[in-house]
């Protein structure tokens, strides 16, 4: 019972600090600031749904898919650090606030941005499928494969609920307050690029020269 709390602890803030949903709702907000509540709340249900599926994948048939490419997690990184900088660019620019949806273009906008960027890799990026494969290594036993499931199912649960409270800050912001919270983001989100970027790039670079 002890290893079950403790190993569902684990499970719970590394899953919960590597999805970081608090840092993807300012973007979210964003990409969704000229939809409706109705169509950002839908978008919030989607992007959850589909974050929580490809987690669950992954965590049963990763590194057997990752065998069978032949590819990394490394070249996960440099992926979403590339779409993390593009991204971010477009933030710092306030680009993306200033997308208008047409009425009828906005069912397929929310099914596009729902699985990229925020399901993947924002919230389900290169880290949380890792620790996904790594923590279904360590869960020996069905007690521990349900408290991993469990504790997947309960983060995707509180990034829904972070990701659904947004409209109403919205309201509270404005537009102006939007545009400025946009923009420091979109700093941020380079950083993080650059740092996804390297952190990928810098193995496969040793890989090369050994």
């Amino acid at each position: 019972m002890q290893d079950s709390i403790s190993f569902g602890l684990l499970c719970f803030t590394s899953f919960f600090t590597l999805i970081n949903p608090l840092g993807t709702m300012p973007i979210f907000m964003t990409m969704t600031s000229e939809l409706d509540v109705k169509h950002r709340n839908a978008t919030a249900k989607k992007a959850s749904i589909v974050g929580f599926i490809t987690i669950v994948i992954f965590a049963l048939s990763g590194q057997l898919l990752f065998n069978f490419f032949g590819i990394s997690v490394n070249s996960f990184r440099v992926v979403g650090g590339v779409i993390f900088f593009i991204m971010g660019m477009d933030m710092l620019q306030a680009r993306l606030g200033q997308v208008k949806i047409k009425e009828s273009e906005v069912k397929s906008y929310v099914s596009d941005i729902s699985i990229t960027p925020l399901a993947i890799p924002m919230i389900c990026g290169p880290g949380a499928i890792t620790n996904a494969i790594v923590l279904m290594e360590d869960a020996t036993t069905l007690e521990l494969k349900m408290v991993l499931f469990a504790s997947i199912s309960l983060v995707m649960l509180i990034t829904y609920l972070i990701l659904y409270s947004s409209s109403s800050i919205i309201k509270y912001l404005g537009q102006t307050g939007n545009n400025v919270m946009m923009r420091l983001m979109g700093l941020i989100v380079m950083v993080i690029a650059v740092e996804f970027f390297f952190s990928g790039l810098k193995p496969i670079i040793l890989d090369m020269v050994k």
